[in-house]
């Protein structure tokens, strides 16, 4: 037993082992799933990113070379030069300028005064410029570049200069033109338009699919001020990001749509198995449990039927010691009158009917256990059975000096197997008889009820308590007093009761008898007086438990 409750734990063990590696298999799969993921985020934060850098420039140079925005007196900005003596314009905006307004400029390097052509800026904006172009334009602004930007805060907005220099003939920087516009207003018309119409992700995969089906974006300054947010958002479940150190820094970052998962991973993203193998791990715990109290029940019931041996041999050696015993004495002749004669007799006749009894018995639950017990019911006049097994129990019962009472009804008919019958009767007595006081009264009685024919047998003995009563009817069960006393049993008497009245489609229980002791009480389907059974009995049917 140790050996198999071992097998049976490491059994349990392997499978939890089991349990744990698909699981981690689980969970690596689905981490290696939402990597790529945050992969083709970052991939798209990248892609965003590189069309925006390259789009803003585009925009810039588009702006910065447009003729129209630097006044009339010049045809090209790349041929404008300084109109000296001129008076110097303001293009001061009233009030804060609108966000999509940009200030158009020229400016001589050399007198670094700022000429507007074109909008307005705050004198804020205007003082900037006039600070920072003429250092930027004479020491940082190389002859092989055709224009340059710069991007800074003006009163805590993001602002942005891109101009181009003019230079005489022996490559000094004469003039600047370019423009001024807020950045976050000027790069969030370029970031719409490449969330629009930028294929992000690769089409292989998502095929046509919008982009604002698939991600959101939001771009942010190094200093957190949010410069484009799309109009549609996704928790950042899987995201990427990206920075870009161009125009004063700013960082992307990609919002992938959790339901794009099943689209973007082949196969689906892996869900979390742990449930399943959570039910199948406590299955697997229930079925080695289930096993354990299996392989306890069958040890115990091993144990039970190595004491049932016991018991039956100890049953059967006693009566057989007396049969020797006396059948030597009248074999020898050591009988010394009639009388004696007579008692040896008697005393072999009442310990065969005991060993009949027996055999009778374990013969019988022999064949219930092995589902092979046959009946052949047949209407009977219950009382004269009764009488019969009565007297053949007399010689036992006088032993013990046991007094048999009976009370009767007549013309009581039930469709039984006399052999069963008288089996089940037998039994009762036996067990009353055993476990009773000596001189004791044992009543049977018989009555007829509603379609029910109901013996009961009745002692004068300690009784059984109610919490032991559902278990008497077991195989080799004994009372732990009896167990304990000197009185032999074998522990399948009421079993065989049980499994008998069972087969005729009736029941048997035990109760409180009125004067103290135990009833034992059977109920079995009546029939009418010419035989015919008020409930199906089918003669020769194999027996059902």
């Amino acid at each position: 037993m140790t050996f198999l409750v071992a097998l049976l734990v490491l059994s349990l063990g392997l499978t939890a082992a089991l349990a744990y590696q698909a699981q981690d298999a689980a969970r690596s799969h689905r981490a290696t799933a939402e990597r790529a993921l945050h992969d083709y985020a970052a991939f798209a934060a990248l892609e965003f990113a590189v069309n925006a850098k390259e789009s803003i420039w585009n925009e810039m140079t588009a702006m910065l070379y447009r003729p129209s925005y630097f006044g009339s007196a010049h045809t090209s900005p790349r041929n404008a030069e300084s109109r000296g003596g001129e008076a110097a314009r303001t293009f001061d905006c009233p009030t804060t300028r609108a966000d999509t307004t940009s200030f158009f400029f020229t400016m001589d390097l050399q007198t670094k005064q700022l000429r507007g052509t074109s909008g307005c800026a705050s004198r804020a904006v205007q003082a900037w410029i006039a600070d920072t172009i003429p250092p930027h334009a004479l020491t940082y602004f190389k002859p092989s570049w055709d224009q340059a930007y710069i991007v800074c805060e003006v009163g805590g907005v993001p602002e942005m200069i891109s101009y181009a220099v003019r230079r005489d003939a022996a490559m000094t920087p004469v003039i600047a033109y370019g423009f001024s516009v807020a950045f976050a207003p000027f790069a969030a018309r370029v970031f719409e338009e490449i969330y629009k119409y930028y294929p992000l992700l690769p089409p292989a995969l998502v095929g046509q699919t919008p982009n604002d089906s698939m991600l959101s974006v939001v771009v942010r300054d190094q200093s957190g001020y949010t410069l484009y947010r799309s109009d549609v958002s996704y928790p950042p479940t899987y995201n990427g990001s990206l920075t870009i150190d161009k125009y004063g820094g700013f960082s992307v970052d990609v919002s992938l749509r959790p339901s794009l998962a099943d689209r973007l991973v082949i196969g689906g993203l892996p869900h979390s198995r742990l449930p399943l193998l959570v039910a199948l791990l406590t299955l697997s715990a229930a079925l080695v449990v289930a096993a354990l109290l299996q392989l306890r029940r069958e040890y115990e019931l091993a144990g039970l039927r190595a004491d049932f041996i016991s018991s039956i041999s100890h049953e059967l050696r006693t009566p057989l010691a007396q049969v020797r015993m006396f059948a030597e004495t009248l074999l020898l002749g050591r009988v010394r009158s009639d009388g004696e004669r007579r008692r040896s007799l008697e005393i072999i006749d009442q310990e065969a009917r005991r060993l009949t009894h027996l055999v009778e018995n374990v013969l019988l639950f022999s064949r219930a256990e092995r589902r092979v017990a046959r009946l052949s019911p047949e209407p009977t006049e219950l009382a004269g059975q009764v009488r019969e097994v009565v007297e053949m129990f007399a010689p036992i019962a006088l032993a013990r000096k046991v007094t048999v009472a009976t009370d009767l009804a007549e013309n009581v008919v039930a469709c039984v197997d006399r052999g069963a019958l008288r089996q089940t009767l037998l039994n009762l007595l036996d067990n009353a008889v055993k476990y009773g006081p000596v001189g004791q009264t044992v009543t049977i009685r018989l009555d007829n009820g509603t379609g029910l024919a109901r013996l009961a047998v009745e002692d004068q003995g300690p009784g059984v308590a109610p919490k032991e009563r559902a278990r008497i009817w077991q195989p080799f069960y004994r009372l732990q007093r009896d167990a304990n006393s000197a009185i032999a049993g074998s522990g399948i008497g009421l079993a065989v009761v049980c499994e008998l009245v069972a087969m005729h489609g009736g029941r048997a229980w035990v109760e409180d008898a009125p004067g103290g002791g135990a009833r034992f009480v059977i109920e079995v389907p009546a029939a009418s007086h010419n035989g015919e059974a008020r409930v199906a009995a089918t003669n020769g049917v194999e027996a059902a438990t």
